[in-house]
């Protein structure tokens, strides 16, 4: 069960929404949540949402800050920053594309 929510930031990014949620332990620290929730539409118009979690204690922030840079500065050095596949092509239109 997640405990008192302290502090949160939402990251809306197509049909996926991102939630970092900061809450507290029963002895009063603080851990981060991380949350994906996508949207699926049913086949009769209704739509549900899946989600993961992620569930991250201070004594890994800096070790998993540090692997999550190494792995998006290798993928933004090796493919760029240009969103090159199709699928997700509709779901993350450019800002001069929606215009």
């Amino acid at each position: 069960m997640d405990r008192e929510e302290i502090f949160s930031k939402i990251l809306r990014a197509g049909r996926r929404t991102y939630f970092f949620d900061v809450r507290s332990t029963k002895a009063g620290d603080y851990y981060l949540t991380l949350t994906e929730s996508k949207k699926f539409t049913d086949e009769d118009g209704s739509f549900h949402f899946k989600k993961h979690k992620i569930y991250l204690y201070k004594e890994d922030f800096t070790e998993f800050k540090k692997i999550l840079d190494e792995t998006t500065d290798f993928i933004i050095s090796e493919k760029g920053e240009e969103v090159i596949s199709d699928i997700h092509q509709k779901d993350y239109k450019k800002e001069d594309e929606a215009n």
